[in-house]
C-alpha cells in the first residue's frame, strides 16, 4: 500500500504518536530543473545535450524519491489510525457490557428491596400484636433509604440476617457498576474525541501527500517533454522510456528478494480460495485510494486484503497490516519470503522486530508481482514487488 491513516496520543491506549506539522509533510527541497530556453540552447550542442538528458533525469530520480519517501510516511499515519478506531470499539464494547451489568444489578437490587419490605411489615405486625420479642428502629430522617439500621432485642432469624445482608449486598453491587458505567462512558467520549483527531491529522498527512504527488508528476510531465525535445523523440516513446529508467531504479534499490530461515512447517495454499481472493481483488484494479476504504469502490491496503479473503471465507485480522500479520504469525502461517506463493501477503515495515508495525499490506501474485492499494495519488494496481523495506516473511492466510 502506500499512504495510510495514524495513530496518535498516548492516551489511545498506547496506540499513539504526536502528529506535527513536519511529520506530516516533511519539507522536501524541490530541485532545481532546466528551464526551456536551457533546452533550447543546449540542443545547440552534442555534448551539451547529453549532459542536459542526464540532468533531467536525476531530477526525475529525486521527484519519485522524494514522493516514496512521503507515501511511506502516509502509510504509517494510516496504519497508526486503524489501531486508534479499534481502540475505540473495544472501549465502546466494555461500555455496552457495562450497561446489561447494570442493569441486572439494579433489577436484583430492586428485588431485594421488596423483599425486605416484606420482612419489615411481618416485623410491624408481630410488633402490633403483642411479641416484643424483636424491635425495629428507623431514623425518620432518612426515609428514603431501604434499612440504614436494624437492631434485635432477640436474634432474627439465620434467613431474615441472610436476606437483609444480600440485600446491602446488592444496593452496593448496583451503585459500583453504575459508577463504573458512568466512568466507562467518560473514558469512551475522550476515545472518540481522540480518534476523531487522529483522522483529521492522518487526513491532512494524506492531503500534503498528494499535493507533492501531483506536483511531482507536473514537474515530470514538463521535464519529459523537455526532454523529448532534446532527443528528437516523441513524448510517448520518452514517457516509455522514463517509466524503465524508474523502474530499473526500483529493482536496483535493492538487489534480491530477502531470504530468511524457516519458523516452521506451513501447508500449501487452498488454490479454490486463493484465486477467490485474487479475483475479487482484481476486480477492485483502477478503483481510487481513500484513507480508511474498505469497499466496495474505495480501498486502503489493509481494506482490500480483508475483504478479498472474506470473499473467500477466510479472516485474516481486523482492518490493519499490522492485525493481518500478527493474526497469521500466532496461526503460525509465516513462511520465509523466499518460500513466496501466489495469494501470500506480503508486508513492508520500517522496524526489524517480529513484533513491529508493518506500515504497508499487499497481495503477490507470482512471478514478482504483487496486487495492492498503494496510496492518495495512485488507485489500485498489479506492479512489481519493490523488495526496499519489505518484511522477510510472507503470510499465506488458506494454509
Amino acid at each position: 500500500m502506500k499512504l495510510g491513516r495514524s495513530q496518535v496520543v498516548a492516551a489511545l491506549a498506547g496506540l499513539g504518536i504526536l502528529l506535527t506539522s513536519v511529520a506530516l509533510a516533511p519539507a522536501y527541497a524541490v530541485p532545481s530543473y532546466p528551464t526551456a530556453a536551457e533546452v533550447a540552447a543546449a540542443k545547440a550542442n552534442v555534448q551539451d545535450k547529453q549532459k542536459m538528458v542526464e540532468r533531467i533525469e536525476g531530477i526525475l530520480e529525486t521527484l519519485q524519491v522524494e514522493a516514496d519517501a512521503l507515501e511511506a510516511i502516509a502509510l504509517q499515519k494510516n496504519e497508526q489510525y486503524n489501531q486508534a478506531v479499534e481502540a475505540v470499539a473495544q472501549m465502546a464494547a466494555k461500555v455496552e457490557g457495562l450497561q446489561s451489568k447494570v442493569e441486572l444489578a439494579a433489577t436484583e437490587a430492586e428485588n431485594a428491596k421488596i423483599q425486605l419490605a416484606q420482612i419489615v411489615g411481618k416485623m410491624y405486625r408481630d410488633q402490633a400484636s403483642g411479641n416484643t420479642s424483636m424491635e425495629l428502629f428507623f431514623n425518620p430522617d432518612n426515609a428514603e433509604d431501604l434499612l440504614y439500621q436494624l437492631t434485635m432485642q432477640d436474634m432474627l432469624a439465620q434467613r431474615t440476617g441472610a436476606i437483609y445482608q444480600s440485600a446491602i449486598d446488592k444496593q452496593t453491587q448496583a451503585k459500583s457498576l453504575a459508577e463504573e458505567l458512568d466512568s466507562a462512558r467518560v473514558e469512551l467520549k475522550r476515545f472518540e474525541a481522540e480518534a476523531e483527531k487522529i483522522f483529521a491529522e492522518a487526513k491532512a498527512a494524506a492531503d500534503a501527500v498528494i499535493a507533492k504527488v501531483y506536483e511531482s508528476e507536473r514537474q515530470r510531465a514538463n521535464m519529459m517533454s523537455q526532454l523529448a525535445t532534446l532527443k528528437d523523440t516523441a513524448d510517448d516513446v520518452q514517457r516509455q522510456r522514463i517509466e524503465g529508467l524508474e523502474a530499473e531504479r526500483r529493482q536496483n534499490l535493492v538487489k534480491s528478494a530477502p531470504t530468511a530461515p524457516e519458523l516452521y512447517s506451513v501447508a500449501e495454499p487452498d488454490w479454490s480460495k486463493v484465486e477467490t481472493a485474487i479475483s475479487f481483488a482484481k476486480e477492485q484494479l483502477g478503483e481510487r485510494y481513500v484513507l480508511g476504504g474498505s469497499g466496495p469502490n474505495v480501498w486502503d491496503c489493509s481494506g482490500i486484503t480483508m475483504k478479498a479473503y472474506s470473499a473467500a471465507g477466510v479472516y485474516i485480522g481486523w482492518h490493519s497490516a499490522t492485525a493481518q500479520y500478527n493474526v497469521l504469525a500466532s496461526a503460525k502461517r509465516l513462511v520465509p519470503f523466499q518460500d513466496v506463493q501466489r495469494g501470500d501477503l506480503i508486508w513492508y515495515s520500517k522496524e526489524t522486530a517480529f513484533s513491529g508495525d508493518k506500515y504497508h499490506v499487499a497481495i503477490y501474485l507470482g512471478d514478482g508481482m504483487m496486487l495492492e492499494a498503494p496510496n492518495p495519488a495512485r488507485t489500485v494496481r498489479i506492479v512489481p514487488v519493490r523488495y526496499g523495506e519489505i518484511w522477510a516473511y510472507a503470510g499465506r492466510p488458506t494454509a
